[in-house]
């Protein structure tokens, strides 16, 4: 008995083992492409961004003047100015997407939109009391957590470096905080979003943002106020306090992070926009494609399952206008 005992324990011993150095075998896989994709996009910045420098610096004066005059009109009241560009416009840009989204979603028209959606025969219309339920959640995440979140990040910015200082950046720095607050989101949103996967924190956080098994826009903000914190707002908010970014950089960023997370919940593959097929399926299988962009996922093999599906091969920007549900279709088994 005691042999089997000890063998049993050896076998244990080795599994953890080996589950331990596949665990930091893809985290030093992680640091590597991205510490190579940062590298490479040192490497190739001037080339790749030379045309792109002409045009901005053309323009560049007059954006310049603009934001002089902003200045003089809130001086001495540049944190009214800081809300105004952190929280103020994009929310505007959110309710403004997602709002249009919501027609579709309440009355199905236009109804040649409907043949892009993914999940096809779900939201049909989309069920108004959960809809009115999940406004509400949203609304309370937006003022009263993430409204107070942006307002304290400005005194740490003025401390840092003053987001509403004089000089806009420039055109290759600008593209360089993108790409750093891009990688820094995609490490926080993975980790902080797959923890939350764990059976101590789902059903009493988690659960409630995947009550949408089918996802609509505006619900990629119906969160538990804990999950909203901590893998909604963090990820985005880290990259600007480590860059000590202008409010210019801080805007647009914020602007791209709620549009880019609507189009990954609206549930339609919509031509010429990011594919959603990826995030979709997360809420459709709930233990895959934890990530963004979906390089951790591959590393850490949480997309094993989805990259054998339909809905990989339709994960592809939509170039055209006929429905990739239609131009990839389920197999017949799988319609049945």
């Amino acid at each position: 008995m005691k042999g089997d005992d000890a063998a049993v324990g050896n076998a244990l011993h080795a599994e953890k083992s080996q589950q331990e150095g596949h665990i930091w075998g893809s985290m030093r896989r992680t640091a590597f492409i991205l510490g190579s994709s940062l590298l490479l996009t040192v490497a190739f910045w001037n080339s790749v961004t030379w045309h792109l420098q002409r045009f901005w610096g053309a323009s560049g004066c007059f954006w310049q003047a603009q934001w002089e005059r902003l200045l003089s009109n809130f001086e001495g009241k540049e944190w009214i100015l800081f809300i105004i560009g952190a929280a103020l416009v994009p929310g505007l840009l959110f309710w403004a997407f997602n709002g249009l989204l919501l027609v579709v979603d309440t009355t199905g028209k236009p109804t040649f939109i409907s043949r892009y959606r993914i999940q096809l025969g779900k939201n049909e219309p989309v069920d108004p009391v959960k809809l009115h339920q999940s406004i509400r959640t949203v609304l309370f995440n937006q003022y009263l957590i993430s409204l107070p979140m942006v307002v304290s990040l400005y005194p740490v910015l003025k401390w840092w470096g003053d987001p509403c200082r004089r000089e806009l950046p420039t055109f290759h720095w600008f593209l360089l905080e993108l790409v750093i607050f891009t990688l820094i989101e995609e490490v926080f949103f993975y980790y902080s979003h797959r923890l939350l996967h764990h059976p101590a924190f789902y059903k009493k956080i988690h659960k409630k943002h995947h009550e949408w098994t089918a996802p609509i826009g505006v619900i990629s903000l119906y969160a538990h106020p804990i999950e909203h914190v901590a893998s909604n707002m963090l990820p985005v908010t880290v990259g600007p306090l480590v860059m000590g970014s202008h409010l210019s950089s801080i805007t647009v960023w914020f602007s791209l992070a709620l549009l880019i997370t609507s189009i990954s919940h609206c549930g339609y593959h919509l031509p010429f926009l990011p594919s959603p097929e990826f995030h979709d399926y997360h809420h459709l299988k709930f233990n895959q494609c934890y990530g963004v962009l979906g390089v951790l996922d591959h590393l850490h093999g949480t997309d094993i399952l989805f990259k054998q599906t339909k809905a990989y091969e339709r994960h592809v920007v939509l170039l055209g206008f006929t429905p990739l549900s239609e131009s990839i279709p389920d197999s017949p088994k799988k319609m049945e």
